[in-house]
């Protein structure tokens, strides 16, 4: 049978919690293969595994309940190895970039920050900083309305205003956070999101971080943020070497 790698960590990790489930339904039960100095959290997969609500909850839980004893390297929903063999035999292959990653990020958290423009209040925030664009604004309320191209030209402006300001927002969330993480990675900038960041915070320090959030929040009222975590440290677990054939996923 198949097997559903959920994380890698240390042989020395503190054991797994009695009865505890992964995916599949019936849930199946997670197990610990070791190799050397390491560890995979596992269990057996299922055939008709699919990225449904109560399978992503299942991957998540195994993380919170492996992660809240200790370091592992999470890998993404849907890891899937051939059988028990393959999975040793990977950390086998990777003991060293495993070992380093381990060590790298033992003690941090992951925290992933999503901030957006409020519209109305970033347009207000432009004209407010921008005399010139006040002034056509006004001129044309006192003529009474302006032509269709003044109107194109206007709006070209205000939209060039708005990019810039979403560019110099950008920079400022992640300078404004930078000091409180060991570590940042840029997410994909799809969804609309104008910052997609995750930070690597050390667990001990995760408060000051959160503290800064809020400063932020309080100081930049046209920009709506989000922030997600603690989370396992999945943007900071670099690929290693290449991956040995028949391990589907694995991306460690």
């Amino acid at each position: 049978m198949s097997t559903y790698v959920y994380a890698i960590t240390a042989r020395s990790h503190p054991a797994l919690p009695e009865g505890l489930d992964g995916v599949g339904n019936p849930p199946q039960p997670v197990r610990v293969l070791e190799e050397g100095e390491l560890a995979a959290v596992v269990s057996d997969a299922p055939e008709d595994l699919r990225p449904k609500r109560r399978e992503l909850l299942a991957h998540q839980n195994v993380l919170a309940e492996t992660g809240s004893t200790g370091c592992v390297l999470p890998l993404r929903f849907g890891s899937v190895a051939p059988d028990d063999s393959k999975v040793t035999a990977v950390l086998a292959e990777r003991a060293n970039h495993y070992e380093e990653r381990l060590k790298a990020l033992d003690g941090k958290v992951e925290y992933n920050l999503k901030a957006s423009h409020v519209e109305e209040a970033v347009l207000h925030h432009v004209l407010a900083d921008s005399p010139e664009l006040r002034a056509l604004v006004q001129a044309g309320r006192q003529a009474g309305g302006r032509s269709h191209e003044r109107q194109l030209q206007l709006g070209e402006m205000i939209a060039a205003a708005v990019q810039a300001q979403e560019a110099q927002d950008a920079t400022a969330v992640q300078e404004a956070l930078a000091p409180y993480a060991a570590a940042t990675s840029l997410g994909p900038g799809s969804g609309g999101w104008l910052v997609n960041v995750s930070f690597l915070v050390e667990r001990d320090s995760a408060a000051g971080f959160l503290e800064k959030v809020e400063e932020l929040r309080a100081a930049v009222p046209h920009l709506e943020m989000s922030v997600n975590g603690p989370l396992p440290p999945y943007s900071f677990v670099e690929p290693g070497p290449a991956r040995p054939a028949g391990t589907d996923g694995t991306d460690g």
